[in-house]
């Protein structure tokens, strides 16, 4: 009998599922280019150090066309880590892997009863912050056919709430910088100056609610407004926003 003796030292491969940003750009792509340099421009980092997930299914181009386009996003530092939806004539050697199978983050099955793990970023101190930060932490809410997550304290620039599974309720306000993102709504009982995103994985339903609207940026279902773009008389009051088929629409609170 032959043996044969194997290195101990094997390679270990692991699966991973990471949350990332879905781009679906549409024709013509230099105004869809135009739309995002206006995007990026007024809320700054959007797309820093954030995996990006390029979705071409309804895009009619050849191989050359999406090399270009692959181009431009690099120029304006989004890292697109995988392409959805190409066919294989489209994909060039050096282009990002295509990816199959992909599905709404949180299809998760809410009658299980373990825990969620919500991941929270280190804050970037305010410049007149005295006090240290807290290192980053993973908070844990128990999975229940209603599902939410309460943050009893300010966001701070630079931290990222990602809760997937529900709603997000933030008791306290949301610093420029700072992102709130929610599977359900986004609830901030403060002033919302960050960014809020409801609704991530598909729930056009979500709902922002703010006691005071100076947001960077607000979006429900992937659709998404600069607070500028709202009406003025909005600006610092206290205010809802949902969607009515594809458009935003805010009104306040009374």
């Amino acid at each position: 009998m032959t043996k044969v003796q194997t290195d101990s030292r094997s390679i270990r491969i692991k699966g991973r599922s990471f949350l990332a940003v879905v781009l679906t750009p549409d024709l013509p792509l230099d105004q869809w280019l135009e739309r995002l340099d206006d995007l990026a421009a007024r809320s700054a980092g959007f797309f820093l150090g954030r995996p990006v997930v390029l979705d071409v299914t309804e895009l009619q181009i050849d191989r050359q066309q999406l090399a270009e386009f692959l181009a431009h996003l690099a120029q304006r530092n989004v890292s697109i880590m995988g392409i959805e939806g190409a066919r294989h004539s489209m994909i060039a050697p050096g282009m990002p892997p295509v990816l199959k199978g992909g599905r709404p983050a949180g299809d998760v099955d809410v009658a299980s009863v373990e825990p969620v793990e919500v991941a929270v970023q280190p804050a970037v101190p305010d410049s007149g912050d005295t006090q240290p930060e807290p290192q980053a932490t993973v908070l844990q809410a128990p999975r229940s056919a209603l599902q939410s997550l309460v943050i009893n304290e300010p966001v701070r620039s630079g931290q990222s709430i990602i809760f997937t599974e529900g709603d997000v309720t933030i008791v306290g306000s949301v610093a420029s910088g700072a992102e709130v993102i929610a599977g359900g709504s986004v609830h901030v009982y403060g002033t919302l100056r960050g960014r809020a995103m409801a609704g991530s994985v598909g729930n056009s339903q979500a709902r922002i609610f703010c006691r005071k609207l100076e947001a960077e940026l607000i979006a429900i279902d992937g659709i998404y407004k600069m607070a500028e773009d709202l009406p003025t008389d909005l600006l610092g009051q206290p205010v809802q926003v949902w969607l009515e088929g594809d458009a935003i629409v805010a009104g306040k609170v009374n």
